[in-house]
């Protein structure tokens, strides 16, 4: 393995979150794109070939060494991994509504799930699950809320086209129809 591989396995694999192809241009300015590119997919070709229990993965507009899947629930049943605290079920909602509506204002987020929102967004914003995306130009130009890469990341995605559609969870429904008296 050349010294660009190594060199990007050592970042990939103390990084926490997954390296964008410019933060891995960083570690060494003098590389082009492709020589970067070409390093990831010797990189790759390594840990595949030699059976290594991790993997390189493209994952949220980056690249990331993670534990393959055949390990991962050994390593779960032994908690070795602390996971991070789970989303509350409003937030997930919010969530939600955001991935699948992007951009999209605190308001019509309030209106889809009738309650405030503040709170709920001011949490996903600190946890870096979604960013304010622009204004929208209604009055007073309220901010519009879109996901983040860490949402992607989170999800195991690279790109927001691969959420499920929203069509394959319509559930078809059947008037209720009224009991018939004697």
């Amino acid at each position: 393995m050349n010294n660009l591989s190594q060199l990007l396995e050592a970042a990939l694999f103390s990084a926490a979150r997954p390296l964008s192809l410019s933060d891995l241009a960083a570690l060494e300015p003098d590389a082009s794109k492709s020589e970067i590119t070409e390093a990831l997919a010797e990189l790759k070709q390594t840990l595949d070939r030699d059976g290594h229990g991790v993997e390189l993965l493209e994952v949220a507009e980056g690249y990331q060494i993670l534990t393959r899947q055949e390990f991962a629930d050994a390593i779960h049943r032994a908690r070795i991994v602390t996971r991070p605290r789970r989303l509350s079920p409003a937030a997930l909602e919010t969530l939600a509504i955001i991935a699948y509506r992007q951009p999209v204002g605190r308001a019509e987020i309030e209106e889809i799930r009738g309650v405030a929102a503040d709170g709920v967004l001011r949490h996903l914003l600190e946890r870096e699950l979604v960013q304010v995306a622009g204004r929208s130009e209604g009055l007073g130009r309220p901010l519009l809320y879109g996901t983040t890469p860490r949402f992607l990341d989170m999800l195991g995605m690279t790109s927001i086209d691969q959420l499920p559609r929203l069509e394959d969870f319509a559930v078809k429904l059947s008037p209720v129809r009224e009991p018939t008296g004697a």
